[in-house]
């Protein structure tokens, strides 16, 4: 009996924690932080469908992970009073799958492919006369027996999601109706994120610990409101007022420094700076120095180090800037190669 209290504890528990992951995201365009020109086009775009009682036209949204492509999808549902339906490009590798999942549409609802750019060659193919003109050709049979059978599809909105537009075939991208791209947050919209959070979060947070939190989120709202709820953990638990002082407890805990660094950001610019002298130093070699993939360090750690001006990449390798050194502490060896010197 014991067992089973405690399975219904955790499971409650969880369901607690996904509903509020859940209210965390806004459900309107009025209450969606940030991104105000992709936001006013959007809204314009929604409202001229409502005007002609049509689907809205298809979207696609494209920028670095955590700033708000899935909510977004959501949002446009919503608003439009439209279901949505939601999957993911490495879910859908057959021709199959994508016809199985257009075929079962109902008229006018949004469908949200996350990760786009990953689907299968044929059923991007496949997509291509879906968004056009609402129709698939299924295959039947195999070899000279085999026949295409048109089947029409209800009308729907495709909202496709990509971290990398970069990989899109030109036919497909060219059928999206409007194309967004999602920036970085400056600190102050962060800090009205963290606001709104911490309101729903029931944590009293502290003006200078807004500001504390939405510094380190790298300009990334996921990674604001993560840090909000280890924030939210540690003054629970000791007991503390959520301010500066206790945010910046929390997240030393948790290995995140003053600008955002965590663990491994930094074990890569110090095995760059300390270990290769500054660099250059390919990629593989890199990785194996700090014990991760060469896929990790390139997509998650490198594009933050770049963007903050921290990290190079040059024809022969990766290279720490000045920057990189101040920040470690450790002094600019006289040797050390520079962006302009490559």
């Amino acid at each position: 009996m014991a067992d089973d209290d405690d399975r219904d504890v955790t499971a409650d528990a969880l369901e607690s924690d996904l509903a509020v992951e859940g209210a965390l995201r806004p459900t309107t365009l009025g209450d969606f932080v940030g991104q105000p020109k992709v936001r006013g086009q959007l809204q314009l775009l929604l409202d001229a469908a409502a005007i002609q009682q049509r689907p809205a036209d298809h979207i696609l949204l494209s920028g670095p992970p955590g700033l708000g492509k899935t909510t977004l999808a959501m949002i446009v549902a919503h608003e439009s009073g439209r279901p949505l339906r939601m999957s993911s490009g490495p879910a859908i590798q057959h021709a199959g799958d994508l016809a199985a999942l257009l075929s079962s549409l109902t008229p006018g609802e949004v469908l949200f492919i996350d990760e786009v750019h990953r689907m299968a060659r044929s059923a991007e193919e496949m997509l291509y006369l879906a968004m056009e003109d609402f129709r698939i050709d299924v295959m039947v049979g195999k070899g000279a027996g085999a026949t295409s059978i048109p089947l029409d599809l209800a009308p729907f909105t495709l909202v496709g999601a990509t971290t990398r537009s970069g990989l899109l075939p030109n036919p497909l991208r060219d059928r999206f109706g409007f194309t967004g791209h999602l920036e970085f947050y400056d600190p102050e919209d962060l800090e009205r994120v963290l606001d709104r959070s911490a309101t729903m979060l029931g944590v009293g947070l502290h003006v200078d610990a807004r500001g504390e939190i939405a510094r380190r989120s790298r300009g990334t709202p996921r990674i604001a409101n993560r840090l909000l709820r280890r924030v939210r953990d540690y003054v629970l638990v000791h007991g503390l007022e959520p301010d500066r002082a206790a945010v910046r407890a929390a997240l030393e805990l948790y290995d995140v420094d003053a600008i955002g660094l965590d663990r491994l950001d930094r074990a890569v610019l110090d095995a760059l700076v300390r270990r290769f002298s500054g660099g250059p130093v390919g990629l593989s070699t890199l990785a194996v120095a700090v014990g991760e993939e060469g896929e990790t360090v390139e997509s998650v750690v490198e594009p933050f180090l770049v963007r903050i001006g921290f990290l190079g990449r040059t024809p022969r390798g990766r290279i720490a800037t000045p920057a990189a050194y101040a920040h470690l502490g450790v002094p600019h060896a006289q040797g050390a190669l520079s962006l302009d010197d490559l």
